[in-house]
């Protein structure tokens, strides 16, 4: 009996002390998770352009890890954002552009916000995480309120638009333009309005530990901001890109000067406008930039310093220039490659319970595919087994390992298109079988295509094998979740003739009415030629391109009812009652 007591009371101090023992360990991190825009490696610890100002990327880059040679999973912001935030490859999920729509891809993924908040986290946001939606049900909190699906702030834009460059066509991204505003930060909104909200959340001490993501747009496109973020870049000093070179496409398969020349380029040049594209590249870079000092400043200064990890990204590059191409989308690195830098504080991870090496510098190839699950380790959650990048945890725990193995893919907007990133050369693979290789280490700029030659061959192979194989097929878009053309409703004015000019695609026709009504393109003297009639209630595809103009009669009387003017991308068109 005597013995069964102590037993007994053994087990209870065990148990006692057990539960101080856990109750004393430190509670899990607090997640930062910063993502910027449109962001290529014009920052100075990159050193992509001579120009750049970016003190405070610069110095989050020397508190923690600076990843040097990471690169995205897709040229653009909608399958790269939903790749990150799901885990998921574009060719395993068949998302690979951005005219798809992610819930419609991947319906029942679990985000990264909604993976901490079944963990125990508190997940808040602000600004463009994914592509121009918040996804709601992931969050706790958002701003702007996350019922909007609208995740940017109010932002102060010209009245009168173009500023600077005059659209060249309904082809034209309508916010390819740039100009410095007379306002303040404030006054702008935005980014600053982003900073703000983030700032005060890490001002605050939270109950639950915390996942907080910031947005910050710039510098995507328009490149309108504050003028005194002009003012170090004088027009007359602006150097031009340094990977550019004349003539660079002389050894590039036809699949990628297709990829190339995109027609804006050449618009900018006729116009005089490439170096004052540049400045408003590197205003906005600045004024980015800036905002995130005011979020770092919060953070240093705020009660969750010392608990918090902080993760920075940029969802991929931009071209000005080089290779003659203007704007995302292709496979090279001036594209792919994008600034990443890791922050964690000691003891507050117990997968890296000394923290990141203060300024570590890791030129191993990886890729933002690695996040979901190199956050799960950091923060000691259940592993994610469908998650199909591997963690970078071993890098963060030795930057200069030389065994990583895991190259790193980017995926184009066409299956079976990608480029692979390794430690000294890239490779990029076409649809239709045509290849490029690079040697980074002497042609970072990829001036020199090595596909041909004879003393690669052995190294070009391993690439090859390297790659992937398998390709999930493109998820087609719902078309009512296309953008829908502006209807302009007969008023007794002339219809305007079609100037087409740009690739052709589909518009889904839609008629809302009760009667039947007649479909026809205006041709180029503004006369009406007939496609056919659209029943009550019924849809038509119809092939058609950029600037068209598409007059829509009564079928039994011929009345005009009203048309439709296409833009540069497929949408929906409705008839309304």
């Amino acid at each position: 009996m005597k013995n069964k007591l102590i037993i007994t009371l053994v087990g209870s101090f065990a148990c006692l002390f057990g539960g101080m023992t856990n109750a004393a360990e430190p509670d899990r991190p607090n997640v930062l998770f910063i993502a910027m825009d449109d962001l290529n490696d014009w920052i100075g610890c990159l050193g992509g352009h001579p120009q750049t100002i970016t003190p405070n990327l610069d110095r989050l880059a020397a508190t923690g890890t600076l990843f040097t040679n990471a690169h995205c999973p897709a040229p653009a912001c909608n399958p790269c954002r939903s790749a990150i935030f799901t885990g998921r490859a574009p060719n395993r999920s068949g998302m690979y552009d951005n005219r798809q729509q992610m819930r419609e891809v991947m319906p029942d993924e679990v985000l990264i916000p909604q993976y901490f908040r079944n963990s125990g986290y508190r997940a808040a946001g602000s600004g463009k995480m994914l592509h121009y939606f918040i996804d709601a049900a992931s969050w706790d909190e958002y701003f702007p309120k996350a019922s909007s699906e609208n995740p940017l702030p109010e932002t102060f834009y010209p009245k009168t638009r173009p500023v600077n460059l005059p659209r060249g066509g309904p082809w034209q991204y309508v916010e390819t333009d740039w100009a410095a505003l007379d306002v303040t930060d404030e006054e702008f909104g935005g980014d600053w309005s982003v900073s703000k909200y983030v700032a005060d959340q890490l001002s605050q001490k939270h109950k639950q530990p915390l996942f907080l993501a910031c947005g910050l747009y710039r510098p995507h496109e328009p490149w309108f901001v504050p003028k005194k973020y002009y003012e170090p870049f004088p027009l007359e000093s602006i150097q031009l890109p340094p990977g550019y070179l004349a003539d660079d496409l002389d050894d590039v398969p036809p699949a990628g000067v297709r990829a190339a020349r995109n027609r804006y380029f050449e618009h900018i040049l006729q116009h005089d406008q490439w170096k004052q594209g540049i400045q408003g590249y590197l205003a906005s870079i600045h004024f980015a930039d800036a905002m995130l000092g005011r979020v770092l400043d919060a953070l240093e200064s705020g009660p969750n310093a010392d608990n918090t990890l902080v993760v920075l990204w940029s969802d991929h590059g931009w071209q000005l220039g080089e290779k003659e191409h203007w704007q995302k989308y292709t496979p090279w690195r001036a594209v792919t490659h994008v600034p990443l830098m890791i922050r964690v504080p000691p003891s507050i991870s117990k997968a890296l319970p000394d923290g990141t090496t203060v300024g570590a510098v890791c030129d191993a190839p990886v890729n933002l595919l690695s996040l979901y699950p190199t956050l799960i380790d950091l923060c000691g959650l259940d592993s994610k087994p469908d998650n199909d990048g591997p963690s970078l945890l071993p890098l963060l725990i030795t930057p200069s390992r030389k065994d990583w193995l895991h190259p790193s893919v980017t995926f184009l907007a066409q299956p079976g298109s990608y480029s692979v990133s390794g430690r000294t050369h890239r490779y990029i693979h076409y649809h239709d079988g045509s290849e490029e290789f690079y040697e980074i280490d002497s042609d970072p700029y990829e001036w020199t295509n090595l596909a041909s030659d004879e003393a690669s061959t052995a190294l070009l192979a391993d690439f090859r094998e390297r790659s992937p194989k398998t390709f999930h097929e493109r998820v087609e878009p719902s078309i009512d979740s296309l953008t829908k053309l502006l209807w302009v409703p007969d008023r007794d004015q002339p219809t305007p003739p079609s100037v087409p000019d740009g690739n052709p695609f589909s518009v889904y026709f839609t008629n809302q009415r009760d009667q039947p009504v007649q479909l026809c393109w205006m041709d180029l003297a503004g006369k009406p030629k007939s496609y056919g009639t659209i029943e009550s209630g019924e849809q038509k595809a119809q092939q058609t391109r950029p600037g068209a103009v598409w007059l829509i009669r009564d079928a039994a009387t011929q009345q005009p009812l009203g048309y439709f003017v296409v833009d540069d991308r497929t949408a929906q068109a409705i008839v309304p009652k």
